[in-house]
């Protein structure tokens, strides 16, 4: 059929622009539409990246994609105890998400993708009652039709199209982290990721510091937003993020007398991933499909290893023009016998954890060791449950879940 390319995809943050790459570089023509004026603008996370995901996928991140090396993570518990984790698996970076995108989506066009900016999907064309293209604005104009055989939604959090191709695609509140965050400076650091955690600190979610060069750090809060009164439907007095955010820096000893050079506010999923991934012609990918680690709400590395395995089943579809539901199974397959099990422990403990007291996380503290948080996550619960609850057996009931 005379279509304009072989796949479309909506969205070039990380999801979006990985298939694209791998896409094009099996030889298909491939379309990026992303609605920013910017690509990686506005930045919408705390801007780590673990370093084995990307050598993973063959690809050298350039100096002027990240800000810092990153050689692990200090866990902090309400009083003060705090964990230092560091092994070859906690190395990485924190981006400069303004140019991280744009370089992935640069390797992309240079395999032969195409890129529009500025450029809203508002709807999909169907044909015979099947998805067989998109209709575009760009720069605000009328929309046109562009056609494919394989529409990709990469939209993110949104998911508009994913919602109108039929897909499960709607976050609940209780699934969600609203979150805020701060670039402040000065900020001293150890090239290590702070996490504070305590239900007085952030309910049902922890405060972070991911340093950057020239003493400079992204300070944010991710809280459940089941619990924020913002439309008087909560039921934690105060839990607002930026109220909470701004209380923890007037308690700290560096951020308190620190500068604020940017803030902003979002939602990041921290809930289970959509109940399925493809229609006829269509395939959901990253945030989009709620591919996001449970614990932290870190999407970028996940986004990227799902973009290049949707890119490896679309050339078979190509191959075969076969672009059914059926045929893209196969993805959805793949990864959930994969990374969504992984995704699955995960998920558990944060549930289980949601159960947990600040006392009971003091003690949590003070008996596991960084060998044990490793173990946790890597989704090996049974060692360090055991020593917790060897201390307090009263535990059992809420951890049991882990080991069962």
């Amino acid at each position: 059929m005379d279509y304009d390319y072989d796949i479309i995809i909506i969205g070039g943050g990380p999801a979006g622009a990985s298939m694209a790459r791998i896409a094009a570089q099996n030889g298909m023509s491939v379309m990026i539409y992303d609605k920013r004026k910017e690509l990686g603008e506005p930045v919408r996370c705390g801007e780590g990246l673990g370093q084995r995901e990307v050598l993973a996928q063959g690809i050298d991140l350039p100096r002027w994609c990240f800000s810092t090396e990153i050689h692990g993570a200090k866990v902090i518990a309400p009083n003060g105890k705090s964990i230092t984790w560091k092994s070859k698996d906690t190395k990485g970076w924190v981006l400069e998400r303004k140019m991280f995108d744009k370089w992935l989506v640069e390797l992309a066009v240079e395999k032969g993708a195409k890129v529009k900016t500025y450029a809203r999907v508002t709807d999909l064309v169907k044909k015979d009652g099947k998805i067989d293209g998109v209709m575009v604005s760009q720069w605000g104009k009328e929309p046109f039709e562009v056609r494919a055989p394989l529409v990709v939604s990469a939209e993110g959090m949104e998911a508009i199209v994913a919602r109108k191709a039929g897909l499960k695609a709607m976050s609940t509140l209780y699934d969600v982290d609203t979150c805020y965050q701060y670039e402040m400076k000065p900020y001293d650091h150890e090239n290590l990721i702070e996490l504070y955690f305590g239900n007085k600190i952030a309910p049902r979610g922890y405060v972070w510091i991911f340093p950057k060069d020239a003493k400079k750090a992204n300070v944010g809060i991710g809280i459940g937003a089941h619990l924020t009164n913002w439309k008087k439907g909560g039921n934690v007095d105060g839990a607002d993020p930026k109220i909470l955010m701004d209380r923890f820096i007037e308690n700290h000893p560096q951020l308190k007398d620190s500068s604020v050079l940017q803030d902003f506010g979002g939602v990041i999923s921290v809930g289970a991933p959509i109940e399925s991934f493809v229609k006829d012609g269509f395939m959901c990918i990253g945030t989009a499909a709620k591919q996001v680690d449970p614990i932290h709400g870190g999407g970028i590395a996940l986004a990227m290893e799902t973009g290049i395995l949707a890119a490896a089943i679309a050339k078979k579809a190509h191959g075969k023009k076969d672009y059914s539901e059926k045929a893209l199974k196969e993805y959805e397959s793949i990864w959930r016998a994969g990374p969504g099990k992984k995704m699955a422990k995960r998920l558990l403990l944060r549930k289980v954890m949601e159960e947990v007291n600040d006392d009971d996380l003091n003690h949590i503290f003070n008996t596991i060791t960084d060998a044990d948080l490793q173990k946790v996550m890597e989704g090996s619960f049974a060692g360090p449950v055991a020593k917790v609850v060897g201390g307090r057996p009263q535990l059992l009931r809420i951890l049991k879940a882990l080991i069962s």
